[in-house]
């Protein structure tokens, strides 16, 4: 695993294969307690970062507004409520 300051440069879909690794080591029991306290510590950093990637995304869809015609008339941000 890298140091942290990676973490920030990983797409969703790195950061989140690199958690499903570390989530399964550590459902292995095989790491010694230092070393899981480490993953543990890494995995939480890596949720973080999925869960920003995932509002930034969450905020960049939009909906487009058809007019009467059916031609697109605007756009504006999607209710995800």
């Amino acid at each position: 695993m890298g140091d942290d300051a990676d973490i920030s440069a990983l797409s969703f879909e790195q950061a989140l294969a690199e958690l499903e690794k570390i989530v399964a080591e550590l459902e292995s029991g095989q790491a010694p307690l230092e070393r899981s306290i480490e993953m543990y510590e890494r995995g939480a950093r890596l949720k973080a970062h999925c869960e920003a990637r995932l509002e930034a995304a969450r905020l960049r869809v939009e909906k487009i507004v058809m007019g009467p015609g059916g031609q697109a008339d605007r756009v504006e941000p999607a209710d995800f409520s």
